[in-house]
């Protein structure tokens, strides 16, 4: 069940609340994008895709996470092709020019960090004093190693969350909508989706480019959707850019 299943209900509420997202990117102040005869790799995306129960909780979908997977995969590879440089855009290990063990270690690594930047950088209140004004954060000595053993100046790293209500849930939110008329009005959070993306410099470790998308619409099941998704988190990767959406 898509998202937005509850503009039925309340129309113009609904698609104000499903419509709004947020891209903002943040870079080190030296930062300038790629360019020359550099070579980069794009690591394995990062995905899940999950259904919303009626309960609130979050249940993995294989199936939908495998074809999502697939779809940012090409989406990558063509949005990248545009770029320039030596590029590999990796579906496996082999691909990266690694083992399984070290992609699955270098994956985790980047989620810690990438989750840590989007809690201290972007949520309001958990800044950390000694980085409130500087954007410093490192995969440090493992990235290193692997950018020595592959070749590979650069690594980028897309983490993508995408869910979707069930019945169940949708139920329960035509319910509490109902509820709104009558000034009851405690709504249920409905699915999202949920990316961030890092690009690392090999040669120091350093996350030297940082992205991270927030919206309640898209679908990383479709192509149309995967593109959309790569094209919000990548087209901009700019100097010193940061940017917000809504």
């Amino acid at each position: 069940m898509r998202k937005t299943s509850l503009a039925i209900v309340l129309g113009a509420t609904v698609l104000w609340a499903s419509g709004c997202s947020t891209t903002r990117q943040l870079s080190a102040s030296e930062f300038r994008p790629p360019e020359g005869p550099y070579r980069m790799v794009i690591m394995p995306p990062h995905v899940a895709v999950s259904v919303l129960t009626a309960g609130g909780g979050l249940e993995l979908r294989e199936d939908w996470t495998h074809t999502a997977r697939e779809h940012l995969i090409e989406a990558l590879r063509a949005q990248q092709h545009l770029r320039g440089g030596q590029i590999v855009v990796a579906s496996s290990p082999a691909d990266a020019g690694a083992t399984p063990a070290i992609v699955a270690d270098l994956d985790r690594l980047h989620e810690a960090v990438g989750r840590s930047i989007r809690l201290h950088k972007y949520t309001p209140g958990q800044e950390l004093p000694t980085k409130k004004s500087t954007f410093d954060w490192t995969l440090g000595q493992p990235a290193i190693v692997y950018g020595t053993r592959s070749g590979f100046d650069y690594a980028l790293f897309l983490h993508a969350e995408d869910s979707f209500s069930s019945g169940g849930r949708v139920a329960l939110q035509t319910v509490s909508m109902l509820g709104c008329l009558v000034a009851v009005c405690i709504l249920p959070a409905g699915g999202q989706q949920l990316a961030f993306a890092s690009l690392i410099d090999l040669r120091s470790g350093q996350v030297i480019w940082y992205s991270y998308l927030a919206k309640a619409t898209g679908d990383i099941r479709t192509r149309s959707g995967a593109d959309d998704m790569v094209e919000h988190l990548l087209e901009d990767m700019q100097s010193d850019r940061a940017s917000d959406g809504g």
